[in-house]
């Protein structure tokens, strides 16, 4: 690992009547390809008990991946970088926290203006 946020907390998205949610980021380094490393991210939810029933339901853990280098394409189900992580504040801001400088590799906007402009959980705040 090489950075990792604070946690940050939110109401439920997109039902804040939902349990609230407890986020974070982690910059880390790997030699698995992004497909490989969501097997991975996978796996680790399975053992915390995820379970999938429907979209949007609350989780015990929701790991996603939000980029992979500077790399952005479409494949087999998974999209880079993550198609709604720019928007949502729960995201950006813990990204901004570790990495204010980090661009995003599409829209070419930096961490810190992402967040400011965040459209989604604007509650999101650090939690300690």
């Amino acid at each position: 690992m090489l950075a990792r946020s604070s946690w940050w907390s939110s109401q439920a998205w997109p039902d804040p009547t939902d349990p609230p949610f407890l986020n974070g980021v982690v910059r880390v380094r790997t030699a698995l390809d992004p497909h490989g490393l969501m097997v991975a991210l996978e796996r680790i939810e399975a053992a915390f008990g995820r379970e999938r029933t429907r979209p949007n339901a609350p989780r015990t853990l929701d790991l996603d991946l939000i980029a992979y280098g500077r790399e952005t394409f479409d494949r087999e189900g998974l999209i880079l970088p993550h198609p709604r992580a720019a928007e949502r504040l729960f995201v950006m801001g813990p990204l901004a926290e570790i990495v204010p400088a980090w661009v995003h590799p599409v829209s070419g906007i930096d961490a810190e203006t992402l967040a400011r402009g965040a459209t989604v959980g604007r509650d999101a705040r650090p939690a300690g």
